[in-house]
């Protein structure tokens, strides 16, 4: 009998392997041909400290050093942009992220397009940095191979029964049994919790769109910062020589292999060239991901509360990557009844016991 299985093979179940395997036998589940297919594999990849709530903000610092040691973080830099009538907005993520006030004039050394017309105000920090987010799957992979943990991918869950010993599970014609079982599975996670007769906790998903533009005007966008509008209603970030721009919605949707809508696109796309100089003149791609929140807009770490034999390691939204060091760490714990170094209220703040 496996000792912990995991379903979902994104950076929430595969971090969690990789913590897990320290602890007994794992076994991880992904529906997809490879892991991180759906919003793990379509992720901005920010690690930006102050981005979120207080527990997410506790994760993020948590997971610095591991992020650091892995050597996944590159410097990108964050900076706000603001206009006529967003000033509360503006000061609002300035406040937030603890950013400091620039002038245009410098702004524009960094970021040469910027409009004068139409930009009014400028934050800026550099503490941010793009996340290697393929090495660091590879890298939660790979210590959770290295301690023995199977990974098995086209491996569809399709029946989940409670047992005397803990869990049967059925992907196509193969059956697992386990000991306790780890709900990692993204978009579709309340899905997986009815299967296995585990009440859902009302999980969301919200589509985002992504456009990758040329970098525009001919420059050289690599040492540009990631780029916010007030409200984050755009961003706009370096990749790979181009720049990804996104509108940044929150449309509710249901879970699914997600496509970019071409009027969200557009309408993005304009509120992002409101502040620059050059236009848009066409796109080399697009596509979206399922940013996935509980109804606090929380992550969900830790046992059930009626079935203490089922883990929930959800509601990640757009900070799963950066925050995976520490929140899986944090799972391990609470399975193996450590002490965890988060604080008891961060603790209690991740629990699904709140939602009781």
């Amino acid at each position: 009998m496996i000792d912990f299985l995991i379903i979902g093979g994104g950076i929430a179940g595969i971090s969690a392997a990789a913590r897990l395997s320290d602890l007994g036998s794992v076994m991880v589940l992904e529906a997809e041909d490879a892991l991180s297919y759906h919003s793990s594999g379509r992720s901005a990849a920010l690690f930006e400290q102050n981005y979120g709530k207080p527990s997410t903000i506790a994760l993020n610092t948590a997971s610095h050093a591991f992020h650091d040691d892995a050597g996944v973080l590159s410097p990108r830099g964050l900076m706000l942009l603001g206009s006529k009538g967003m000033a509360e907005a503006f000061d609002a993520d300035q406040r937030q992220m603890q950013l400091e006030s620039m002038t245009l004039q410098e702004a524009k050394i960094i970021v040469p397009i910027l409009d004068d017309a139409a930009v009014d105000r400028v934050a800026f920090h550099p503490a941010a940095w793009d996340i290697d987010t393929d090495k660091l799957i590879q890298s939660f992979a790979r210590m959770a191979r290295d301690n023995g943990a199977t990974i098995r991918t086209k491996a569809q869950v399709d029946d989940i029964r409670r047992t005397k010993q803990g869990w049967a599970v059925s992907a196509g014609t193969a059956v697992f049994e386990a000991r306790i079982l780890v709900n990692a599975a993204g978009a579709w996670v309340d899905q997986i919790a009815g299967m296995a007769g585990i009440a859902p906790l009302g999980f969301t998903p919200l589509r985002r769109s992504m456009a990758r533009i040329p970098a525009p005007g001919g420059h050289d966008v690599s040492k540009w910062p990631m780029i916010f509008g007030p409200g984050e209603d755009w961003y706009a970030k370096p990749d790979a020589g181009a720049l990804i721009v996104s509108p940044a919605e929150e449309d509710l949707t249901i879970p699914h292999d997600a496509y970019a809508d071409d009027m969200v696109l557009a309408e993005g796309l304009a509120r992002y060239e409101a502040h620059v100089t050059e236009p848009v003149t066409r796109l080399l791609s697009s596509w979206a991901g399922l940013r996935t929140f509980s109804p606090d807009r929380t992550l969900v770490i830790g046992p059930d509360l009626h079935d203490p034999g089922f883990i929930w390691c959800a509601g990640q939204g757009g900070y799963g990557m950066q925050s995976s060091p520490a929140a899986s760490q944090l799972l391990a714990d609470l399975v193996s009844g450590a002490a965890s170094d988060l604080s008891r209220d961060t603790v209690a703040a991740l629990s699904p016991q709140r939602f009781s």
